[in-house]
């Protein structure tokens, strides 16, 4: 842990992100006036989503494209806010 006044900080904050980044440093506090005011800490790994692609297969029945598109009037209406037939 190192601690840099907010001057330094702001001089050096490419340095300082580098040496958090590639494990140099576990942490900078950035100190105003001498009181540790902000940590700056490296992120964690992203997470691996995985695949979602296909998170409702078997969930909906199989349906034509003419059965998808059949309600695309009824749609278009309630968008812009007209009454049902």
């Amino acid at each position: 842990m190192s601690t840099v006044n907010m001057l330094d900080a702001k001089t050096h904050l490419s340095k300082l992100v580098g040496d958090v980044e590639s494990g140099a440093v576990d942490e900078v506090i950035i100190a105003r006036n001498g009181k540790p005011a902000a940590k700056l800490v490296p992120v964690g790994k992203a997470r691996d989503a995985g695949k979602r692609l296909g998170l409702l297969k078997g969930r909906f029945p199989p349906m034509s494209l003419e059965e998808f598109n059949a309600n695309n009037d009824t749609v278009a209406a309630l968008f812009k806010g007209e009454a049902q037939d």
